[in-house]
């Protein structure tokens, strides 16, 4: 029997007003039927952001422990069931087995996270000019939150939003993705069951032209938090600056490994590949660009096929790599692939649909490389959202570095180099909201800021850490004179 799941709405599990539903399918084997979920409207969401002003005056006045205690008591809830919910998360989105575990677990991490950062909020005590007066600052909440978040990372992407939000006295109403919300909708089920007051947190599924677009202009949101593509990203800031709305948007990436003339060139394929080809290369920090030294080039292109060719495809519950999460993103990569041949790019491995009765009707793609690629190839400007790789040859660092930088992103970027000078120019001088070194461009800690340069984020406010408590407060100071 289908899985049949509600809107949450002001501490109630509601259908839709229209009664209007969704399926979503397992990307695996299209014709499976995961869940059914509610088909919401405007009028929808517009109650659920009702719910949330109406209760946003007490839970901003909670204790900060006492809401830290709930999250806490919420994150111990989703570790009870992070099997059942890896398997959700699998069967919807397409990851391997052992990377929808992992999402859990951060979702899970990060709720535990900010439940002990909740003791540590307050403000800051400085010195007054004058004689008897305090002078201090205090930080309080924006107010109402309107979350819209992605489907490639469908429970970790909702959980840095929502639990720092809450952890700071926000109320919130979540849009999550059309395509895998199941595992988004549990983060509210358990926190109704830890006892969250009604209306605090909201979920309402449905598309963004109607749910999503009252969450950006709704009078009584103050602060949007936005992650997907460019496209949309920069309509939804243009609307809610245009009401004064405090937004933060984290958009797409072309993410750079630039491989040095002294790096290991088997060590630079194995991280070049992991960053390409994880999560089926749906991420937006995933490396598309191999930016390769002319010395190490037909060595590491060699090697980096054989570490793509070694990845076995399959429904994510036993292979190495997963499907595409829709036939639309398949198709979408598919083209690309074809675009890159007619460029003029070399396809040394994949380009196509894998053969055989494990796939049967599911959304797969081969991992793809490509050399031979001109940094000016829309195979190397465009985010691509799949598992393709293109190969780059430069002559030296200063090559490498300004092709990393020759694109309109700047998410994430890295360096796999012997040469620690290198590695510190790479650092510096890259424009990347996140640059690592002889690491793979993926993989990102819970406590550190995350958001990007140029057309990768609104360059507002970062994600994550601090940066997320940041972001859902607002200063205020205080001169007492008593």
């Amino acid at each position: 029997m289908t899985e049949r799941y509600q809107n949450y709405v002001n501490g109630e599990w509601i259908d839709t007003r229209t009664n209007e539903t969704f399926e979503t399918t397992d990307p695996a084997t299209p014709a499976e039927v995961v869940a059914e979920y509610q088909l919401s409207d405007g009028s929808d969401a517009e109650a659920a952001v009702e719910a949330a002003a109406t209760a946003q005056d007490e839970w901003g006045q909670t204790p900060a422990p006492e809401r830290g205690a709930l999250l806490r008591e919420a994150g111990s809830i989703l570790a009870d069931r992070k099997e059942e919910l890896t398997e959700l998360l699998t069967r919807e989105e397409g990851k391997t087995h052992a990377e929808a575990g992992g999402e859990v677990q951060r979702a899970i991490d990060i709720f535990y996270y900010y439940a002990e950062k909740t003791r540590d909020l307050g403000g800051t005590v400085k010195s007054a000019s004058g004689p008897r007066t305090n002078l201090y600052t205090v930080d309080e909440p924006v107010g109402v939150a309107g979350l819209i978040t992605p489907w490639n990372y469908p429970i970790a992407i909702p959980a840095w939003k929502l639990a720092p939000a809450l952890a700071t006295g926000n109320t919130v109403v979540l849009k999550p993705a059309k395509v895998a919300p199941g595992v988004a909708v549990a983060l509210f089920e358990a926190l109704d069951e830890a006892g969250l007051p009604d209306g605090v947190a909201n979920v309402v599924t449905g598309p963004g032209s109607t749910v999503g677009n009252t969450l950006v202009t709704h009078e009584d949101v103050d602060a949007v938090s936005f992650t997907g593509s460019g496209e949309v990203g920069h309509m939804v800031y243009d609307q809610a600056t245009d009401d004064g709305k405090r937004v933060q948007t984290e958009l797409g990436g072309k993410n750079p490994t630039v491989v040095s003339d002294s790096a290991d060139v088997e060590d630079a394929a194995e991280i070049v590949a992991n960053g390409a080809f994880g999560v089926t290369g749906q991420a937006c920090t995933a490396c598309s660009r191999a930016i390769v030294h002319t010395d190490l080039y037909d060595e590491f292109v060699d090697a980096v096929v054989a570490q793509a060719e070694s990845i076995e495809i399959g429904p994510g519950d036993e292979y190495d790599m997963g499907p595409q999460v829709t036939e639309s993103e398949l198709e979408g990569t598919l083209d690309y692939i074809e675009v890159a041949e007619r460029e003029g790019a070399t396809l040394e491995t994949g380009g196509g649909q894998p053969e055989g009765d494990r796939f049967g009707d599911g959304y797969y793609v081969e991992p793809t490389v490509f050399s031979g690629v001109d940094n000016d190839f829309r195979i190397a400007q465009e985010e691509v959202f799949g598992p393709v790789l293109a190969v780059i040859e430069v002559e030296d660092f200063e090559a490498g570095l300004a092709a990393a930088n020759d694109v309109q992103y700047g998410l994430s970027a890295s360096i796999v180099t012997d040469d620690h000078t290198e590695a510190e120019r790479f650092v510096r001088e890259v424009e990347a909201g996140v640059a690592k070194v002889n690491a793979k461009t993926t993989g990102l800690e819970l406590h550190v800021p995350f958001g990007g340069f140029k057309q990768s984020s609104s360059e507002t406010w970062r994600e994550q850490g601090d940066a997320g408590i940041d972001f859902y407060t607002i200063e205020k100071t205080v001169y007492d004179g008593f």
